[in-house]
């Protein structure tokens, strides 16, 4: 009942309201109304905008908080992205100096190209050798020189049916034969003073001319009985220093080799075409 005269009051109300001039008594009784309940309407403004305030301070707080996970996570996306894409271009680039090299004028003729990628470090801080992708299946054999865009890499010293290891040229083990493409100093390549990617060019004699700057390559010698296990012409580095003292027989010379023998992802096996009835050595 209380419900059914409010409304009829009401009705009542908005159709004299409607019906009245600006100056009615009606239109006074409301804007008195208006006047009395302004005081309250603006109190209560005033109570409740702090927690209007509060409420959107937390809200945007839960948005800030909603966005910054987003962010880091578009972040990690981003970053692995900017990693891969890296890797790629690295790859890329060393595929395109090997395709180069294949087609260069530099390749040797009468050797076959087996394409590998390095798939493993023997475990040692100061292991010089790698794991490769490719074996007796594929061709690979003993003693096969190795080499990526760059230059000489090393030496097939292990095969298995799908794998070989490849001692790096940086290994105490290791040694070739190589000349001085500028003058033809003779020598042979082996580990450098210390630890590390570094080479030295022993056995060169005093008489013999060799600067700093000068790029020194594989000699790929072949006599009646014997040939070198390396085809001639193969790039290994380049003359760092030159020096020699009265009480030494040879020249001490120390190169720098071209090829990065720690950031290896793929090189060429040379496999020479036919089998020969000579020798071989180093």
């Amino acid at each position: 009942m209380i419900v059914g005269v409010l409304v009829v009051v009401a009705l009542v109300l908005v159709t004299l309201s409607f019906r009245e001039t600006n100056g009615g008594p009606v239109t006074s009784v409301q804007n008195a109304g208006a006047a009395a309940l302004r005081p309250f309407e603006i109190a209560a403004t005033r109570v409740a905008r702090p927690f209007h305030d509060a409420y959107s301070w937390f809200d945007s707080l839960l948005h800030a908080r909603s966005d910054q996970k987003k962010l880091r996570a578009d972040n990690v996306r981003l970053r692995q992205l900017a990693v891969q894409n890296e890797f790629a271009a690295n790859e890329i680039k060393q595929l395109k100096k090997l395709l180069q090299f294949k087609e260069g004028p530099t390749f040797p003729g009468d050797f076959n190209s087996i394409s590998a990628s390095v798939i493993s470090r023997p475990a040692g801080a100061f292991a010089q050798a790698i794991i490769v992708s490719a074996g007796s299946a594929d061709g690979v054999e003993v003693n096969a020189p190795v080499v990526n865009g760059d230059g000489l890499i090393g030496l097939v010293t292990r095969v298995t049916t799908h794998a070989s290891r490849v001692t790096l040229l940086t290994d105490e083990q290791s040694a070739v034969s190589a000349l001085d493409a500028k003058t033809d100093a003779a020598g042979v390549v082996g580990q450098g003073p210390g630890i590390g990617a570094t080479l030295a060019l022993d056995r060169v004699s005093k008489d013999k001319d060799v600067r700093r700057g000068d790029t020194i390559v594989t000699a790929g010698w072949r006599s009646a009985q014997l040939s070198s296990l390396y085809p001639k012409g193969i790039p290994i580095g380049v003359v760092t220093s030159v020096g020699q003292s009265d009480t030494d027989l040879y020249k001490q010379v120390q190169v720098q080799p071209f090829a990065d023998f720690s950031a290896l992802d793929a090189v060429i096996v040379l496999v020479r075409k036919t089998a020969s009835s000579a020798g071989t050595a180093r």
